[in-house]
This record gives structure tokens, sequence and C-alpha cells, in this order.
């Protein structure tokens, strides 16, 4: 991606700006929600919420977790789940390779709507033993129009973020990890959604005015980050 800086909704300026004067949300975004509890000789878990990029890792470490704790494997509670993009099926379908090369399984007992069109979509529904009176309703004609505007969606939604990353990455000399931070701390303090931020910044670029508390979280975490002792330590190496 060519060198450039973003308009003037992030200048120099901005960056001086200390964390303390950024306003931050009284609360953090409740996209995910991980319930654990062992039954029997498998671990149940219980996910409700959003799954999408910014939570993906921390549901991985879960999933692996339980899976070492079961002697059987997880059955997955996902009735409670009402966003989930490819990234979150990633994270199931190596639990699940996982727990295969262990002698164990992934089951996924519960789903939501929104989770069942992205299995049915994709192919993978018959990879989790999905069960249960949700699972077994057919879809209707609606449901499958939905479904397809869903996994269009989801096919959308990394896209996007990976050219917010790069967008940050050129402005302001990120590197990937520390313009993945700048995302997701923008997401989480600001109470929006991480794809909405990375949109907000792609059209900034183009001219679109960039929501102010997005802009004066972005400035912020990007003066941590050069400020550091970590970042200072790289620029005296």
């Amino acid at each position: 991606m060519s060198e450039r800086t973003l308009p003037s909704q992030l200048t120099a300026e901005d960056e001086t700006a200390s964390a303390d004067t950024c306003p931050v949300s009284g609360h953090q975004q409740p996209t995910l929600g991980i319930e654990t509890r062992p039954e029997g000789d498998r671990t149940a878990v219980v996910v409700t919420g959003e799954i999408d990029i910014a939570g993906v890792q921390e549901l991985g470490d879960a999933l692996f977790g339980a899976l070492r704790r079961s002697v059987h494997g997880i059955d997955l509670d996902l009735s409670g789940v009402d966003f989930c993009d490819c990234s979150g099926l990633n994270v199931l379908v190596r639990v699940r390779r996982h727990a295969r090369q262990s002698g164990k399984d992934l089951a996924v007992r519960a789903t939501s709507a929104a989770v069942r069109r992205l299995l049915a979509g994709t192919g993978t529904l018959s990879l989790f033993a999905v069960s249960g009176a949700r699972a077994a309703r057919p879809e209707t004609e609606p449901e499958l129009r939905a479904e397809i505007m869903h996994l269009e969606r989801a096919m959308q939604t990394r896209p996007v973020i990976d050219l917010a990353r790069g967008v940050l990455m050129a402005s302001f000399g990120l590197s990937a990890e520390e313009a993945w931070t700048v995302l997701v701390e923008a997401s989480q303090n600001t109470n929006t959604k991480l794809r909405e931020v990375a949109h907000d910044l792609v059209d900034a670029v183009n001219g679109e005015g960039l929501p102010e508390p997005v802009r004066q979280q972005v400035a912020a975490t990007v003066t941590r980050l050069r400020t550091s002792p970590a970042a200072a330590g790289d620029k005296e190496a």
C-alpha cells in the first residue's frame, strides 16, 4: 500500500493528544460471552453475543482449554450467538480437527439462526453433528434469502478490516500488530462494532468524515503505542 496520510480527521496534532483526555465509554463493548462447565466426561461451552475477528482468539483459547479438560469432547451451545463470521467458523473447524486427532469430538448442541445459516451456507453443518429442535427445523424461503445476505456480509467483514489495518500502517508507520491494537481499542472504547470502525477508517481515506469518538480514540492509541517503553526501545535499537 502506497505511503499516504489520512485527511484532516486524523492529523499530527491529534497524535499528541493524551489518552487521559480521550472519552471512554463506561463499559466495554459486550460482544462475546463464554461459559464453560464440566458435564460428566464432557465439557459444556455456552457462547453468547457476536463471534467476529475481534473475539476469535478468546473463543479459540476457551474451546481448546475445554477440550483439554474433557474426556470425550465438547458440547457447544451457540443459541445465544447473534452474529458469526468466517473467522469464527475457522476456529470451530480447527478445534474440531484437533478434537478428532485426540480421539474426541466437538458437537454443536444448539444454534441460533445466524450460526445455522453460516454452517449451512458453507457446507459445514454436518461436521459438527448439530442436534436439537432449533437445528432440525427446515429453513423457510425468507430464511434462505437472509442466509445469502448474511454470508455476503461475513465475506465482506474480513477484507475491510484488513484494508483498515493497511490504512493505519501507512498513515502512522505502525506494524500490523499495532494497527490491529488501534482497531480493537477504538471498537471497545467507543462501543462500536469492529467492522464499523474499519468502514469508518476506509471511508475517511476517501474524504468522508470520521466520527469524533473514533478519531480521538485512534489518535490516543497511536500516541500511546509510540510513547510506550517497547516502542522507545525499538527506536534506540
